[in-house]
């Protein structure tokens, strides 16, 4: 075997890149092993129900599990570009409409730090700013694991909310809007250029519980890159900030990470665009387009672009979310 030669991490970066596929691999056996021995207990399943050894019931839950098990290994396999494998940053921006729009957006966020727990991926907050009376204005959270970006990337768009206010002394039905930004969380195995001649600092400090120095000492860092934008052909720029750490070199390094991650996913847009060009009609994810609907006093949760929708709106708000992406996938696998 390739990893145990008495050489093989003498290149780190190249022992890293081969043990991560060997880890991508392992992953596709165990998926098909659980498949298959779930698919030969449901014939056994079968088998004993024709001999009154079992209950239609026990059948149908063996079904039921093999059949989820079999989605579940379909779905990963929609995810078959370069970037799906990677890490995802989601930014969180609540829309216009004060204290509502801003308490919709914590509830986005809440909804996908549960979602983090539920699949064991890590989560980190790398900047936030509170609401003046409740929520939040906007957040940044930093997502690890295993495929997070390649399913995060059907929750790009805008995500609307229609309720009966708290916040409304009239008690008026409102509708909210938050947009959620997806990209991709590069690693060492994504080569991105930055011109330092175009790239300035700000300090500031860091505002939030928690902390000696916080309000005391700039750590937080806000960094400004001019660059030419690969999709429009434009000059632009883009602004981090970032708050995450007490080390205002900390927050530096995460800052270049997170703004190299913004510049790998406008390569990919260019790619889509390109492509787009060649098939036209396929499907592909719109920045500003409104993408799903949450109308609690319907109990109902609807996704426009593929029709699916629940009335579980709760475990929707808790987590949930897994058909959605699920059905988001098999629709619009490029």
């Amino acid at each position: 075997m390739r990893t145990q030669v008495p050489n093989f991490w003498d290149d780190a970066k190249a022992a890293e890149a081969q043990m991560r596929k060997v880890k991508e691999l392992k992953n596709w056996v165990v998926g098909y092993n659980e498949v298959k021995t779930a698919a030969d207990e449901l014939q056994l399943f079968f088998d004993f129900y024709k001999e009154d050894a079992v209950s239609e019931e026990e059948v149908d839950e063996a079904y039921r599990h093999t059949l989820n098990l079999i989605e579940t290994l379909e779905m990963k396999n929609m995810l078959s570009h370069e970037e799906d494998k990677l890490g995802a940053v989601i930014k969180i921006v609540g829309g216009a409409g004060g204290t509502e729009a801003q308490d919709w957006a914590e509830m986005l966020f809440r909804m996908y730090q549960r979602w983090c727990e539920r699949q064991g991926y890590k989560c980190e907050i790398t900047n936030m700013q509170e609401g003046e009376e409740a929520g939040i204005k906007t957040v940044t959270m930093q997502i690890e694991g295993e495929m997070a970006y390649g399913y995060l990337k059907s929750e790009n768009g805008v995500h609307r909310l229609v309720r009966v206010s708290p916040f409304n002394a009239q008690g008026k039905r409102m509708t909210s809007f938050t947009s959620v930004y997806v990209v991709p969380l590069v690693d060492d195995t994504i080569e991105i250029e930055i011109n330092p001649a175009n790239l300035t600092w700000d300090t500031f400090r860091s505002s939030g519980a928690g902390g000696q120095n916080v309000n005391k000492v700039e750590t937080g860092v806000r960094c400004h890159y001019k660059f030419k934008n690969p999709v429009t052909n434009l000059m632009d720029e883009i602004i981090i900030e970032n708050t995450e750490s007490r080390s205002q070199f900390g927050n530096k390094d995460n800052a270049i990470r997170l703004l190299k991650s913004q510049l790998y996913e406008l390569e990919l847009e260019k790619r889509r665009v390109e492509t787009a060009k060649v098939e036209a009609g396929k499907k592909k994810i719109e920045w500003g387009s409104q993408i799903r609907s949450y109308v609690f006093d319907d109990r109902r949760v609807k996704d426009h672009r593929t029709n699916y929708q629940t009335s579980n709106v709760q475990g929707v708000m808790d987590g949930d979310i897994d058909a959605f992406i699920k059905a988001y996938l098999m629709e619009f696998p490029d």
